[in-house]
């Protein structure tokens, strides 16, 4: 009888044991979490975000100028090897309108200005010499130092507003800003031209010039020609250029002697080559001397290249403000 009753237990507990699984699993059924017990299921795979990481837009842009064929393939060094069109699509600020107040687009929906980097592969730049006319010339800034081109403390140090109003640029002018870098005052002087007017923009550092080429395009100013020049040789038209601009340039041209020719020979008839250098008589600017030049030094290496003096400015805080005309043949 003991056994019996243990037996109809066991039974009973059995059973009820099954129905609580059996109501279990129907449940989870129901939810959606599946039969299996809890143990054997695996937790869900964590959310993979699959949105591109945010890239820099210049240095995207530099990425995809890497990918282009070869710069110095091009028979014709007149013609852009990057095609991004006139700047179709920027916005321009309204007819009438300054550019001031006008919203900018940000640098990765701006389309590029065209760089014209069609150097030609077969002209052969000799070695360059550590110094000229006793001057012992200066290394060209590396574009990783663009930063300091457009640092906040410029204009109170050099009063480049001064010396932009001392320039006379005209609208309409075709004018270079020769080793523009990141385009401070290229930008500038491209407002100063107006539509009708042209900036041929010249580096050669096309890093440089892809930065240059993305403000310029954010800025709405298509009126800006990028050129990447070679040390003997900026690539500019002949006879064409109003206004060569040389802003601490000129101490840092590696072949000081080519690049004055061909500076020549792409002025106007009326056209002016302008340097602005630090002034190397005053100790008191606080720039090493070897990015200073004195008054004299200039006028020595520039007047034997076929140059004279034309007008001076001495009112900027720290630089030399000088205009050269060629002297003819």
């Amino acid at each position: 009888m003991v056994r019996l009753l243990s037996f109809h237990r066991a039974l009973s507990l059995s059973a009820h044991i099954g129905v609580t699984q059996i109501g279990w699993a129907l449940i989870a059924l129901l939810l959606g979490a599946g039969a299996l017990p809890l143990s054997a299921r695996q937790p869900p795979e964590p959310a993979v975000d699959e949105a591109p990481a945010a890239t820099d837009p210049i240095e995207q842009y530099q990425e995809d100028q890497e990918d282009q064929e070869d710069p110095f393939d091009a028979a014709d060094p007149g013609e852009p090897m990057v095609d991004e069109g006139d700047a179709t699509g920027v916005d321009e600020p309204a007819e009438g309108a300054g550019t001031k107040g006008r919203v900018k687009p940000p640098l990765s929906r701006v389309r590029p200005l065209p760089i014209d980097m069609k150097l030609n592969r077969n002209l052969r730049i000799p070695p360059a010499a550590p110094f000229h006319m006793g001057r012992e010339i200066a290394q060209t800034m590396h574009y990783t130092g663009a930063p300091w081109l457009v640092r906040e403390s410029r204009q109170r140090e050099e009063d480049c507003r001064m010396m932009l109003d001392a320039l006379g640029v005209e609208p309409g002018a075709t004018v270079c800003d020769m080793g523009a870098g990141n385009g401070f005052y290229t930008l500038e002087m491209a407002r100063m031209v107006g539509p009708e007017g042209l900036v041929y923009a010249v580096d050669i550092q096309p890093e440089m010039l892809r930065m240059l080429s993305r403000r310029a395009a954010q800025e709405g100013l298509g009126n800006i020609r990028l050129v990447l020049g070679s040390p003997i040789d900026p690539r500019l038209p002949v006879g064409e250029i109003d206004l060569v601009l040389c802003v601490d340039v000129y101490h840092e041209f590696s072949h000081p002697e080519a690049m004055l020719a061909r500076i020549r020979d792409s002025l106007s008839e009326d056209g002016k080559l302008v340097l602005v250098e630090f002034r190397g008589e005053d100790p008191a600017v606080p720039i090493k001397p070897l990015h200073k030049m004195t008054k004299a030094q200039v006028r020595a290496e520039l007047e034997p290249a076929g140059f004279r003096v034309a007008s001076e400015f001495d009112r900027l805080p720290w630089q030399h403000l000088l205009f050269f005309s060629a002297v003819p043949e």
